[in-house]
């Protein structure tokens, strides 16, 4: 099945809106990072979260959708992702921020070498070579050996694994709950575990009114980078959506130059491509083997 080109630029522009979101929740996470701990962070992103998810439940009348059907599964996605984007939040506040996006796109990678223990697909040829070009990529971004390795890029890259579980936890829960209901529970179990992380010390910082509008964006910019990759992904194939997500690493790194002076790594920019070419063999492979399972006339329209 062929995409037209209309369509094709709606994809682009759906994709520009989760480039400037997951670029702005960065610069507001390391903006936040002076004042609020990455717990805090978290606490009042999913506070944002409810109040949008709720409001949005309301008004499509979809609270029926809102069950504790396998509500345990969605308690073990919740700490996955809650470890995954802490352990993103700390990095954006250490690394430069190119380096965090490039060890990020990772994720595809781990699904790949995950996904045949918790979901029992099958490791395919191309997919283990997908996996060892993506290895390759981590080794240039991170030169382990030539630089030290710092707790910022370990994050980074763990952050990476956690998201691939996550991932894999919500490919689980679709088949039962709604994307309403994932999001419903996404929020609140979060706030929940963010709120007991602050107060571990004893000590919650409140909102003030320089980092009150930073705290609104991430809780903002989250959902509206899932929302917007999502429709790109239901209207164009995943071979034309991932170069247009890669371009967010061109895009994070002059905005680290402008806002942070963070200079241009081309070990950073090489790993990075090197990376998307292992995700990108995967997804082209993916895509040709869909579409030899679909009759030729189909294919035509």
């Amino acid at each position: 099945m062929e995409t037209s080109r209309p369509q094709i630029g709606k994809a682009a522009l759906w994709m520009l809106g989760a480039i400037a979101s997951f670029s702005s929740m960065a610069v507001a996470g390391r903006e936040l990072s002076v004042t609020h701990d990455t717990f805090e962070i978290m606490f009042y992103r999913s506070i944002v979260g409810i109040l949008v998810v709720g409001l949005v439940l309301t008004a499509t009348g979809s609270w029926h959708q809102v069950s504790t059907h396998r509500l345990g599964l969605h308690g073990v996605r919740n700490v996955l992702h809650f470890t995954g984007q802490n352990l993103w939040f700390y990095a954006v506040s250490v690394v430069p921020l190119a380096q965090v996006f490039a060890l990020e796109f990772t994720q595809p990678i781990w699904v790949i070498l995950l996904s045949p223990l918790l979901l029992g697909e099958r490791l395919t040829t191309i997919r283990v070579l997908s996996a060892l070009i993506g290895f390759l990529g981590i080794l240039i971004v991170a030169r382990p050996g030539a630089v030290p390795l710092s707790a910022g890029v370990v994050a980074a890259a763990m952050s990476a694994i956690f998201f691939a579980l996550t991932t894999i936890s919500t490919k689980k829960l679709t088949q039962f709950a709604s994307i309403g209901c994932i999001m419903f529970w996404l929020t609140v179990i979060q706030a929940g575990l963010g709120f007991a992380a602050s107060a571990f010390d004893g000590q919650i910082t409140l909102p003030t009114l320089s980092t009150a509008p930073f705290l609104l964006l991430v809780g903002l910019a989250g959902l509206l980078a899932h929302f917007c990759i999502t429709n790109a992904l239901a209207i164009a194939p995943a071979t034309v959506v991932v170069p247009f997500d890669f371009a967010r690493l061109p895009t994070i790194a002059i905005v680290g130059v402008i806002l942070y002076q963070e200079p241009l790594d081309h070990w950073t920019l090489l790993g990075a491509v090197v990376i998307f070419a292992g995700i990108f063999l995967n997804v082209h492979a993916e895509n040709r083997n869909s579409l030899a399972t679909v009759p030729r006339d189909t294919q035509r329209k």
